[in-house]
């Protein structure tokens, strides 16, 4: 779309080529923005985690973007996923669509989806990252580790939890991520370990192999821990660490594990922050909103990349009257991100826990009512038309 007469502030940078940012390249482009992406891995990360959208808020979403039919096209599907004992017997059931949402789909392909609506209309550099911003009275002039220092109207820090944005524009992490007790990780391992989704726990432990997740799963209760992010030798290893001892096919697994290139160690973290904004530098995402593991991080941002962007073509580019509205909208709505922890859920603590949890899923009244306050929490904001 071209520029509407009397916009301003249309040369936008954003952080972060995951699902947030390129989400919000598609709707500033429409609007008539200028847009440079910039991701510090050197190309899209396929595969991944399956993700999901509940509800009819994010579905709408989708449709407005022209994507829905394609991301159905893709999904992955919810799938029963057995919760079994130490001898593999099945214990209970995890139903798809309680961990499926309405719509399920691997990240890498939505990643790729929405890289390729937009890559023809704006610039991606991939293998680079922000150094400094530094803002003035007409911009933010940005240096990076590789490209030569550019300006730029407004900046959106859409890199994750762990946000480089955040950290320069607003202050360092330990300030506003919160560490909730336990520690996930996704890995893709070559092993077949059967065409049924397993999980099992122990205390404070849970394996899962060919779940919606990842080919392996892992959620464990931990202090924080001083790793390298980008090591995944140092994240298996750490993996095996901990789930050394653990019965079922566990030593199978971590076997499996050693032998992974494609290895992501998280911990299950909240962002606090009590403002998205500061000057011309946004956040969205779970930069903002931070990342629970509880099935709405990926909702979130698509939404907010809709109502950020709409906000900023309503206010013909007044960033400030845009952020403060987006904030005011948002806010409330992201409030679910702060309000949920499933380490606990995932890995109980206790014999006793785990089998309170796994009785629930013997309960399907229960089990709806859990799903229908996620849908209700999912729908709750009034979605403009931009």
């Amino acid at each position: 779309m071209a520029k509407l007469p009397g916009m301003r502030n249309t040369n936008v940078l954003i952080s972060g080529a995951g699902i947030a940012g390129p989400a919000l390249a598609h709707w500033l482009t429409h609007h008539g923005f200028t847009v440079t992406v910039v991701e510090k891995a050197p190309h899209l990360r396929p595969g991944g985690q399956a993700v999901d959208f509940k509800g009819e808020t994010h579905l709408t979403v989708l449709s407005r973007m022209g994507i829905l039919d394609e991301v159905r096209r893709l999904q992955t599907g919810g799938t029963d996923q057995e919760i079994v004992d130490a001898n593999g017997r099945r214990l209970a059931v995890m139903p798809g669509e309680f961990t499926g949402g309405a719509l399920e789909i691997l990240r890498g392909d939505l990643s790729r989806i929405m890289y390729e609506r937009t890559a023809s209309s704006c610039e991606y550099v991939f293998g680079d990252s922000i150094t400094s911003l530094t803002e003035t009275p007409g911009g933010v002039e940005v240096t990076f580790e590789r490209a030569t220092s550019r300006t730029f109207d407004l900046v959106v820090g859409a890199d994750g939890i762990h946000s480089n944005v955040r950290r320069l524009a607003f202050g360092p992490e330990r300030d506003y991520v919160r560490h909730l007790g336990h520690y996930y990780a996704l890995v893709d391992v070559e092993e077949d370990f059967g065409a049924v989704p397993r999980m099992y726990n122990e205390p404070g432990r849970l394996v899962a192999v060919g779940g919606p997740k990842a080919p392996a799963f892992f959620v464990f209760a931990s202090e924080p821990l001083d790793y390298d992010r980008y090591d995944a030798r140092q994240q298996a290893e750490i993996l095996a660490r901990v789930f050394t001892g653990m019965r079922w096919r566990t030593p199978e697994v971590v076997e499996a594990v050693r032998r992974s290139r494609d290895v992501y160690l998280d911990a299950i973290s909240q962002v606090r922050i009590d403002r998205y904004s500061a000057g011309r530098t946004v956040l969205l995402g779970d930069a903002a909103f931070g990342n629970t593991l509880g099935g709405f991080g990926t909702g979130l941002a698509m939404v907010g990349a809709y109502v950020l962007a709409g906000e900023l073509a309503a206010a013909g580019g007044d960033h400030r009257r845009a952020f403060a509205e987006y904030e005011r909208q948002f806010r409330p709505y992201a409030r679910i991100s702060q309000n949920g922890n499933t380490g606990p859920f995932l890995a109980p603590a206790t014999p006793m826990r785990i089998r309170m949890r796994n009785r629930m899923f013997k309960h399907r009244f229960l089990l709806g009512l859990m799903m229908r306050m996620g849908d209700r929490f999912a729908t709750d904001i009034h979605l403009k038309s931009y």
